[in-house]
């Protein structure tokens, strides 16, 4: 993998009672691969994450990282990623259009034979694809795949005991009640996290079944917004400041196709992308709370300050920054590659993730040192 001189340098940022590090993972499938390299950088120069929070391929992959030591999570992350792939075999060398035409073939065997570890086939729901509609009394089994080969596969690489019993980092799992619509999270904080909570933040119907805990229901957390940033922004808990790195897997931004295979991704990217825009008055009351209370001028008032946040927010004040990372089409994807694990595409997924994520915090680092620097210039640091 590309190194950067940060990479080499292994700076130390561990939590402090003032800083805490928070990773957002956002849901894609198997785009999710990103997430690995990312974290990997961040590991590496020391932002190791107190708190993950993850939506459907991010929720599985935060439950891997918070519910393990942090020097084996970098290791049981790439470990559950190989259990879910597809070998190459002698297609390992292919890549331009060739690799493209590939890519779409471990699709097709995918939603025909299932992924090893993740999803098998429901034949009989298939049949009903034919036009003749099949009834189940148990809402686990409307669904074209059966996902409980991943419960299985979590269990594997995720240590739920010893995350209960108070270790490892806070984590937050968004899921959709099938009832009423809205968006839940699992937090660690209140309820003890299992294999079925993350598995019910990727329950993405139609395709996989809703995941049943504690007599309700839940879909893919993706059904009503598919990055977990609210459940950050909306915890009253935690009373640090907090540094926020965000990993998205589909941009907002993006050129008109000119493909009707171009158009089905464009309108996935549109769909799932972080809606940043939705939280900008709170983030502007955050901001604005943040350069009063860091201010030589307010030093007097601070009890006041925190008093109006708690009126205004709902929670007493505190600094959040957020540093967001995006994945990137390239000419080898196609509007299914959010399903496609082959294990070539899910290497070089990592290796963006982990390059884009180096890049990040080189920017962060300055951007902290200059307000060392600087403090009565600012408080916000952006990225």
């Amino acid at each position: 993998m590309k190194e950067t001189a940060a990479s080499k340098t292994h700076a130390h940022h561990a939590a402090t009672p003032e800083v805490k590090n928070v990773l957002v993972l956002q849901g894609g499938g198997a785009l999710g691969a990103y997430h690995i390299g990312a974290y990997q950088a961040l590991h590496e120069l020391g932002f190791e994450p107190d708190w993950v929070t993850g939506i459907s391929i991010g929720a599985l992959n935060a439950a891997v990282l918070a519910t393990n030591k942090p020097e084996d999570r970098l290791r049981k992350m790439v470990e559950f990623w190989e259990d879910i792939a597809r070998p190459d075999g002698a297609a390992a060398s292919y890549s331009g259009a060739y690799r493209a035409m590939y890519n779409k073939s471990v699709v097709a065997k995918s939603m025909l034979q299932g992924l090893p570890n993740f999803w098998t086939p429901r034949v009989n729901v298939m049949m009903g694809m034919g036009g003749v509609e099949v009834q189940f009394a148990n809402p686990t089994e409307t669904s074209y795949y059966d996902t409980s080969p991943m419960l299985d596969t979590l269990r594997r690489h995720c240590n739920f005991a010893w995350h209960n019993q108070g270790h490892g980092a806070r984590l937050s799992l968004g899921a959709t009640r099938v009832d009423t619509g809205k968006l839940e999270f699992f937090d660690s904080l209140n309820c003890q996290i299992g294999p079925a909570h993350a598995l019910a933040s990727g329950s993405l119907p139609p395709g996989f079944p809703a995941t049943e805990i504690n007599g309700k229901y839940y879909w893919d957390g993706g059904c009503v917004t598919n990055t977990p940033l609210q459940a950050v922004l909306d915890d009253t808990h935690e009373t640090a400041d907090l540094r926020v790195f965000m990993v998205d897997l589909w941009g907002a931004h993006g050129r008109l196709p000119t493909t009707m295979d171009g158009v089905a991704w464009r309108q996935k990217e549109i769909q799932y992308a972080s809606r940043m825009d939705q939280h900008g008055t709170l983030r502007k009351y955050q901001k604005l709370f943040g350069r009063l209370l860091h201010s030589p001028e307010c030093a007097g008032i601070h009890g006041l300050l925190h008093g109006w946040a708690e009126e205004v927010l709902g929670r007493r004040l505190r600094n959040i920054d957020i540093h967001t990372i995006t994945y990137r089409h390239t000419g080898e994807e196609s509007s299914f590659s959010d399903a496609e694990f082959s294990a070539g595409s899910i290497k070089r997924r990592r290796e963006m993730g982990y390059v884009d994520m180096l890049e990040k915090l080189d920017r962060v680092q300055a951007a902290e040192q200059a307000v060392q620097r600087h403090p009565a210039d600012t408080r916000k640091v952006t990225s």
